[in-house]
C-alpha cells in the first residue's frame, strides 16, 4: 500500500511526458502488415495487425489520460515547433489502421468510423497547430524549430484519401467519399511543395550535425510514398467518380511523380544514415522517433506494389518484394528496442 502513491506518481510522468508523435508506432506496424499482405506473407500481416490493434488502443488511452490530466502540457506541446507535428500521427495512425481493417479483415463498417475519427484528429490538429505556431510571439530560428516531422502533415492528408478510397465502395454516396479523398490527396500535394523547400534549405544552407539528422527525416520519402499510394487508389476508383475520369491522365503523371522522387530519396537518405551512424558513430538507442523511419519504408513497399497495378507496371513488383525486407528488419529492431526500453523503465521503478 505505502508503494501505490509513488507508482502513481511514475505513472502520471510516463503519461505527462508521453511523445505526441508515439501514433507513428501504429502507423510504421499498420503499413508493414499490409505490405506483407500484398506480398503474400500473411502470417506476419496477421501478426502485425493484432499487434497494432493493441497499440493503438494502448495510446489512445495514455493520450485522453494525458488530456484529462496534463491538459496544459498538451497545448504547450501543440504551439510548440519541434513537438507540435507529432501530434499529425494521430490522425494518420487511426487511417492506417482503417486500411488494416478493410484490406486484412474485410470490415469497412469499422474503417468507416476511423475514417471519420481521422477526418476529426485532422482538422482539430491541423489548425490548431498551424494557428498556434502562427499566433506565437516567440519563434526559434528556421534552424532549430523545422525538421522532418513537419511532413506528416502530408502523410495525414494523404492517408485520408487513401482509407476515403478503401471505404467509398461500401459506402451509400461513394462518389462523395471519392471526392473528400481528391481533395485530400490535392491538398498534401499542395502541403509537402513549401515543406520540402524549406527542409532542403535548412539543409543545405545552415549548419546541420549528425545528431539532428534524426529518424523522421525519412518521412522526406515517405510522404511521396503515401501520395503515390493515395494516386494509385484514386486511379482504381475512377468509375465511381466522372471527376476522376477527366483528370486520370494528371492523376497517372502524378502518381509516377511521386514514386520516382521517393525513390530519388532513398539513396540520399542511406548515405547521410552512413554518416550519422558508422562515420560520426552515433549510436542506435531506441527512441519513438524511430517508427517515423519505419513507417517509409513500409510505405513505400505498399506504394510501389499498387502502383504497378494501377499503371501496369508488373516489373515494379521485383522493386517491392525487395524493399518489404529492410521494412520487416527496421520494424522488428524497434519493436525489440521498444519492449527493452519498457522493461528498462520497469526495473528502474521496481
Amino acid at each position: 500500500m505505502p508503494d501505490a502513491v509513488p507508482r502513481r506518481g511514475q505513472l502520471s510522468e510516463v503519461v505527462e511526458s508521453l511523445s505526441p508523435g508515439y501514433f507513428a508506432l501504429v502507423m510504421a506496424t499498420g503499413i508493414v502488415s499490409l505490405a506483407t499482405h500484398f506480398l503474400d506473407l500473411e502470417a506476419a500481416a496477421a501478426v502485425l495487425f493484432w499487434i497494432n490493434v493493441v497499440a493503438y488502443g494502448v495510446l489512445c488511452l495514455l493520450t485522453l489520460a494525458r488530456l484529462t490530466l496534463h491538459r496544459r502540457r498538451i497545448t504547450a506541446d501543440l504551439s510548440d515547433h519541434a513537438r507540435g507535428p507529432g501530434f499529425f500521427t494521430l490522425p494518420a495512425g487511426t487511417c492506417v489502421l482503417g486500411a488494416q481493417f478493410v484490406v486484412l479483415r474485410g470490415q469497412p463498417h469499422v474503417a468507416t468510423i476511423l475514417w471519420f475519427t481521422g477526418i476529426a484528429l485532422w482538422a482539430v490538429v491541423t489548425y490548431g497547430f498551424f494557428a498556434a505556431v502562427t499566433m506565437k510571439a516567440e519563434k526559434p530560428p528556421l534552424s532549430e524549430g523545422l525538421n522532418g516531422t513537419w511532413l506528416v502533415a502530408v502523410v495525414a492528408m494523404q492517408s485520408i484519401a487513401v482509407l476515403g478510397c478503401l471505404v467509398a465502395p461500401s459506402l451509400s454516396s461513394p462518389s462523395r467519399v471519392l471526392f473528400v479523398a481528391a481533395a485530400m490527396h490535392m491538398g498534401g500535394f499542395m502541403l509537402y511543395l513549401p515543406l520540402i523547400t524549406l527542409l532542403l534549405y535548412r539543409w543545405m544552407f545552415f549548419e546541420f550535425t549528425p545528431q539532428q539528422l534524426t529518424p523522421p527525416y525519412w518521412i522526406n520519402m515517405g510522404a511521396l510514398a503515401i501520395s503515390t499510394l493515395a494516386g494509385a487508389r484514386l486511379l482504381q476508383g475512377t468509375a465511381d467518380l466522372p471527376l476522376l475520369q477527366r483528370i486520370t491522365p494528371f492523376l497517372q503523371g502524378a502518381t509516377f511523380f511521386f514514386w520516382a522522387a521517393a525513390t530519388w530519396w532513398i539513396p540520399l537518405l542511406v548515405v547521410l544514415g552512413f554518416w550519422r551512424h558508422v562515420i560520426r558513430r552515433v549510436p542506435f538507442v531506441y527512441d519513438p522517433h524511430y517508427w517515423g523511419m519505419v513507417f517509409p519504408l513500409g510505405m513505400y513497399t505498399t506504394c510501389t506494389v499498387q502502383m504497378a497495378r494501377a499503371l501496369d507496371l508488373p516489373d515494379l513488383i521485383v522493386v517491392a518484394r525487395v524493399f518489404v525486407w529492410p521494412a520487416l528488419v527496421a520494424w522488428l529492431g524497434a519493436f525489440v528496442g521498444l519492449v527493452l526500453s519498457l522493461t528498462r523503465a520497469a526495473h528502474r521503478r521496481t
